[in-house]
């Protein structure tokens, strides 16, 4: 058996002598792994963008604001009151009831108290009645009968004014009777007025005194008058006279002038049944 040397190894070359080359940058490092990361299917971590920082609420933070300030207010608040002895109330003032030490004159207090109504009751009862023989004057009620405002205003000449001066003066009431008698027309009317506005009630002119004691008059027409909006023509007769917070009037319309003998006994009959 021969034993043959080993082969020696060849040594590495030497570096050639000579100017050396730039130097290569080393790869650059891979970015480091965020902490979200997480694994994906494959296994490979995945990065996760972060969020942006979230701002604070500004209405949150002034009712948040709100509330403390309520609560710190109201606790300063009740600690200061705490602290403050407490105000006795006043007393309690009535005035006790007082009795007249006399006793009370039944006459002079009844002489104390307002007067009574001057005509009060039912007014339709103060009415003179029609005349035996005598008939309806077409719808008009031949029998003591109420009217209204309404009613009085429109038997005058411009209702619509007559209706405002009637209310105007404190109209309160109204009866009226009504009857024809050998072709003439008759008209029996009461009108009350508020007790506070009795002088409202006017008498108005009539010349011509029906009776003595009377606060009013009557008067007779000599030149004829036409019916409203007609050709027809009539003679009108009145009188009037105010007792208290009532006014009467008592009208005659005929187709020659009124007789005044028989206007001036209405209305005498009429004045003494207010009295």
């Amino acid at each position: 058996m021969t034993t043959e040397p080993a082969e020696p190894v060849p040594a590495a070359p030497a570096p050639a002598s000579g100017p050396a080359g730039p130097a290569v940058p080393p790869p650059p490092a891979a970015p480091p792994v965020a902490p979200e990361a997480f694994a994906s299917e494959t296994g490979v971590p995945e990065a996760v963008a972060p969020k942006a920082p979230r701002r604070p609420r500004p209405v949150l933070l002034t009712a948040c604001a709100l509330v403390l300030g309520t609560l710190a207010g109201g606790g300063v608040g009740y600690a200061v009151q705490a602290q403050r002895p407490p105000t006795p109330l006043p007393p309690l003032q009535a005035a006790r009831p007082a009795y007249p030490a006399e006793r009370v004159d039944p006459a002079a207090l009844a002489a104390e108290q307002p007067a009574p109504l001057g005509i009060d009751g039912d007014l339709t009862k103060l009415l003179i009645g029609a005349p035996e023989g005598s008939t309806p004057w077409g719808e008009r009620p031949d029998k003591p009968s109420w009217i209204s405002i309404g009613e009085l205003a429109e038997q005058r000449s411009g209702a619509a004014d007559t209706f405002k001066d009637l209310a105007s003066r404190g109209f309160r009431r109204a009866a009226q009777v009504n009857w024809k008698k050998d072709g003439v027309f008759y008209r029996v009317q009461l009108v009350q007025f508020t007790e506070d506005r009795a002088d409202e009630a006017k008498s108005g002119y009539w010349p011509l005194p029906f009776a003595e004691n009377a606060n009013g008059g009557y008067k007779v027409d000599i030149v004829p008058t036409h019916w409203a909006e007609s050709t027809e023509q009539y003679y009108y007769g009145g009188a009037h006279a105010k007792r208290g917070s009532v006014e009467m009037t008592i009208e005659v319309l005929d187709t020659k002038p009124a007789n005044p003998d028989t206007l001036k006994d209405l209305a005498k009959r009429q004045w003494e049944r207010l009295g």
